[in-house]
């Protein structure tokens, strides 16, 4: 028997898979043609590009670091006990109560200022300092202090002198030294002519420094300077 159905053509099979490359082809171009106008290959003005100066001063200014800068001891009184806590009055800060204070005793509480130091575009530091926090209660006011001398140490210390230099306006002369602490930062100290004298060929100078240490972190200290070592 004679079969009279069309057959097929041979070339049938071909055009068939033609026509999923032929649609995958347009689909990669849309998104080439997206992609190239979005803001992540080009400037907008939804997300604009920084030059290299923008960038620096931004990334510079966001540079900051949070320092211990000074402690102290403070006298109270207990206030409201909440839960496990209790305020200590006048200032009603909250704190543990570790020690198991009633209302109306007296305690000394350890209390600390933190630094936030900025350095600008022009590689000075900014600093600001935050407020008063209490960290610690003690029953006694020696036990309070005992803490505070571990935190803030006196010491003597030869540190770098970068230079000495003299100013002069409306006919007054002033004299100025500046120094390189342990912790990299340089400060600015007025002398008087003598020392002045004294210190225009010297390298090395003996400071009084007082390092502050992190009450979490007893490692981290920020160092201040604290008067000429003789």
């Amino acid at each position: 028997m004679i079969d009279y159905r069309k057959r097929r053509p041979q070339g049938g099979n071909d055009g068939s898979r033609l026509l999923p490359l032929l649609f995958g082809g347009i689909f990669f171009i849309i998104i080439i043609g997206i992609f190239s106008n979005s803001s992540l290959f080009s400037g907008s003005e939804s997300s604009p590009v920084m030059d290299s100066a923008d960038y620096m001063t931004t990334a510079v200014a966001e540079d900051t670091t949070a320092l211990p800068w000074d402690y102290r001891v403070v006298e109270g009184t207990v206030g409201d006990l909440i839960g496990s806590d209790m305020t200590v009055l006048p200032d009603n800060d909250l704190l543990p109560n570790d020690n198991n204070y009633a209302t109306g005793d007296k305690v000394w509480t350890l209390q600390y200022m933190a630094a936030h130091m900025i350095t600008n575009s022009n590689g000075r530091n900014d600093v600001t300092l935050t407020g008063w926090k209490p960290i610690k209660s003690f029953k006694s006011e020696a036990a309070a202090k005992a803490d505070l001398d571990k935190l803030k140490i006196q010491l003597n210390s030869e540190v770098d002198l970068v230079g000495v230099y003299k100013t002069e306006l409306d006919g007054k002369q002033r004299q100025f030294a500046v120094l390189t602490l342990p912790s990299g930062n340089q400060i600015k100290q007025p002398i008087d002519e003598q020392r002045y004298e004294s210190l225009k060929d010297a390298k090395k100078v003996n400071v009084i420094l007082e390092e502050v240490h992190d009450f979490a972190n007893y490692d981290m200290a920020y160092a201040k300077f604290r008067g000429w070592a003789s």
